[in-house]
C-alpha cells in the first residue's frame, strides 16, 4: 500500500509514519517533486487495515500496489530517481559511462586506463578487486590492494569508482573505499548479500542475473530498498539463451520495459552481454537509442594480456573512438555526458 499525503507538513508526515508502524508495517518515505508518499511494506494479509488511514485529514488516498515490488514501482514514485555516485550522476538528462578493466591487475594498468577513460568522457571508473570466477583456480583479484589502487586512481583523475561485492562480510570493507557497490549477475538472488548492501550508505549497481526475469531483478532491487537504501541502479548485461555465438544474449527490450515499470535508472553492459570487443560498440550505441541511462564498458591497455575478460575488452583507442560516436547519438536523444 502507498499512502498519498495531502499535506507536506513534516509533523503530519511523521504522524502517518507512526500510525503505519503501529499497524505492524515498515514505513518508507518517498518524497517526489509534486507529492509525498508513505509506502507501507509488510504482511499482505492485513493490508486492509491501512485503508483506515484514508480518514485522516492530511491523507489524500491509500492506494494498493498490485505488483510485488512496492518501493521500486513507478506507482509509488512517478518521477525518475537520480542516483548520485560521488561527483557523477546516473539518471535524468545525464548519460553515465562507467569504464575500466574487468580486474585490477597493477597500478600501471589501472592508472593508464583511468587517465584515458576520464579524458574520453567516462564519469565513473569500474574495476574488480574481488572477482567471483567460475573456476576456483582462476585469478580472484587483488582484493584489498585492488581497492587501494582504485581509490588512488579515482582521486588522481577525479573519478568515483564502482567495484563488486561478493559476500555480505565484504560490505563494510568495500564500503570504506568504493563510491558504489556492485552486485554481480551471479549474486542477483543472493538475498543475504542484497540485504547487506541495503543497509549500506553507498549506492548500489544491481546487475540482472543471467537467468533472471524482469520481475525477478525488480524483486532483487526491492530487497535492497526494503532495507532503506533507495539509491539503486539496474544493469542489463545479457541473459543466457541457446545462442552460443555470443557470451550472453543482450536483451535490449529490458531497457524500455524496466523504464516503464520502475523509477530506478537503467544502464547496459554490452561487454558481458556480447563477450566480443567488436560487438561492444554496436550494442552500446543501440543501448543509447533504446533509452538507457548509461553504459558499463570494459577497457584494458592490452586486452591480449588481461587476467580476465580480455576478448570483450576495448583497447584505449577503441574506447576513445566509441565515446566520440556516443556523443553524437546523445545529441539526438537529448542527453549529455
Amino acid at each position: 500500500m502507498i499512502i498519498v499525503m495531502a499535506s507536506r507538513d513534516r509533523k503530519d508526515i511523521e504522524y502517518v509514519v507512526a500510525r503505519v508502524e503501529e499497524l505492524g508495517y515498515k514505513a518508507h518515505l518517498i518524497e517526489g517533486v509534486e507529492r509525498t508518499v508513505v509506502a507501507a511494506v509488510g504482511d499482505e494479509r492485513g493490508k486492509f487495515r491501512l485503508q483506515s488511514l484514508e480518514s485522516l485529514p492530511h491523507v489524500e488516498k491509500v492506494v494498493p500496489i498490485l505488483k510485488p515490488f512496492k518501493l521500486a514501482n513507478r506507482e509509488a514514485r512517478p518521477e525518475d530517481t537520480i542516483v548520485k555516485v560521488g561527483s557523477a550522476q546516473v539518471g535524468g538528462n545525464r548519460f553515465c559511462v562507467m569504464a575500466g578493466p574487468c580486474s585490477v591487475e597493477s597500478r600501471e594498468q589501472l592508472i593508464e586506463t583511468a587517465e584515458t577513460v576520464k579524458a574520453s568522457g567516462a564519469t565513473v571508473l569500474r574495476g574488480g578487486a574481488f572477482k567471483p570466477r567460475t573456476s576456483p583456480y582462476a585469478f580472484q583479484g587483488l582484493e584489498k590492494e585492488g581497492l587501494r589502487l582504485l581509490e588512488e586512481a579515482g582521486h588522481q583523475f577525479g573519478l568515483p569508482f564502482v567495484t563488486e561485492v561478493v559476500t555480505p562480510e565484504q560490505v563494510p570493507l568495500i564500503e570504506q573505499y568504493a563510491d558504489m557497490l556492485q552486485i554481480g549477475a551471479r549474486n542477483t538472488q543472493n538475498f543475504g548479500l542484497l540485504k547487506a548492501v541495503g543497509k549500506a550508505k553507498k549506492p548500489v549497481l544491481l546487475k540482472r542475473g543471467m537467468m533472471s526475469t524482469i520481475n525477478e531483478v525488480l524483486m532483487s532491487a526491492e530487497y535492497i530498498m526494503s532495507e532503506g537504501n533507495n539509491q539503486v541502479v539496474l544493469c542489463e548485461r545479457g541473459i543466457r539463451t541457446f545462442e552460443t555465438e555470443t557470451r550472453n544474449t543482450l536483451d535490449l527490450s529490458a531497457v524500455p520495459l524496466l523504464k516503464k515499470q520502475t523509477h530506478l535508472p537503467v544502464i547496459v553492459d554490452p561487454s558481458h552481454a556480447t563477450g566480443h570487443w567488436d560487438l561492444v560498440g554496436p550494442m552500446a550505441k543501440a543501448a543509447v537509442v533504446a533509452g538507457a541511462d548509461g553504459l558499463m564498458i570494459e577497457v584494458h591497455p592490452k586486452p591480449a594480456e588481461a587476467f580476465s575478460d580480455g576478448p570483450q575488452s576495448l583497447t584505449l583507442p577503441h574506447f576513445r573512438a566509441l565515446m566520440d560516436e556516443i556523443r553524437k547519438l546523445l545529441e539526438y536523444v537529448g542527453k549529455t555526458l
